[in-house]
């Protein structure tokens, strides 16, 4: 149920990467919806380019720019853009990422280099030059004092609820996402001082593109078509469904507004029960 907030984020600055499809999709629109000024942020330049111009065509302001996830320079530059077409950048949400399947004994040290850099060391820098930037907004005072009743800054992190426990066809992915989860805690607590909060998501199942080459190479592996992989899952989920993109935008909208303003260093599953921890 979309139970969006007029005016919530209105005067704010956001920038969602992997804003192009999926759930950064749904996470991008919905801020703009909610009143935030927005960047979509993507590997694909065009389809991020497009997305911005449907946001502007509801009414709300969006720019786009391009950014690889894996390459730590373009995520300095996507920041450095992003400032300069915003102002400033008050809310920041990672959504970029890429998932594989593959046995463990098959897995490549190129598969395993690529999907560490776009989702563990993506995030890792993200949080660097996101954070840095959001240090620089924050009154001078705040920082002598090192405490602050003023929120200066909201960062989300996209984990998994892989990163929750092993899987025996991620062990790359899986290590990535977990990863995410500690570095959202090393961040929350490197930022505190300044009333930045950092959290992050551990989506479950999501009917979207990447969920779609998930059961794809999950049912090639075990003989089984994509249709009857998905299937098998989502009956293992409590509330017996898959999630939705809005599912997910709606947790992240919450992270970062007022109402989260006393949380952070947390890791919340989205997931229908499926992660009961």
């Amino acid at each position: 149920m979309d139970q969006r907030i007029e005016g919530r984020f209105s005067g704010t600055r956001a920038v969602v990467t992997g804003g192009a499809q999926g759930i950064g999709r749904a996470v991008v629109g919905r801020l703009a919806a909610e009143g935030a000024g927005v960047v979509v942020a993507d590997v694909d330049l065009d389809r991020a380019r497009a997305a911005a111009e449907e946001i502007r065509s509801s009414g709300h302001a969006a720019d786009a720019v391009l950014v690889d996830l894996g390459d730590v320079a373009s995520i300095e530059r996507m920041v450095d853009e992003a400032v300069e077409l915003l102002g400033g950048i008050d809310i920041f949400v990672n959504c970029g990422g890429i998932v594989h399947n593959t046995p463990l004994l098959d897995i490549t040290e190129e598969e395993w280099n690529r999907v560490i850099d776009i989702n563990q060391r993506g995030a890792a820098f993200s949080s660097k030059f996101v954070g840095r930037q959001m240090i620089a907004q924050v009154p001078e005072e705040v920082k002598t004092a090192g405490k602050s009743a003023v929120c200066y800054g909201k960062i989300v992190q996209f984990s998994s609820i892989s990163g929750r426990h092993g899987r025996p066809l991620q062990l790359h992915y899986a290590a990535s996402k977990a990863a995410v989860i500690s570095l959202t805690q090393s961040a929350a607590l490197a930022f505190a001082p300044y009333n930045i909060n950092v959290n992050a998501v551990c989506p479950g199942p999501v009917r979207t593109r990447m969920w779609d080459v998930n059961v794809a190479e999950k049912g090639a592996i075990y003989g089984r078509d994509a249709t009857s992989e998905a299937e098998q899952f989502i009956e293992r989920i409590p509330l017996r469904r898959a999630g939705t993109a809005d599912d997910m935008a709606a947790a992240v909208c919450f992270l970062c507004s007022a109402d989260a303003d006393f949380i952070t260093g947390q890791t919340l599953n989205v997931d229908g029960g499926f992660e009961m921890c």
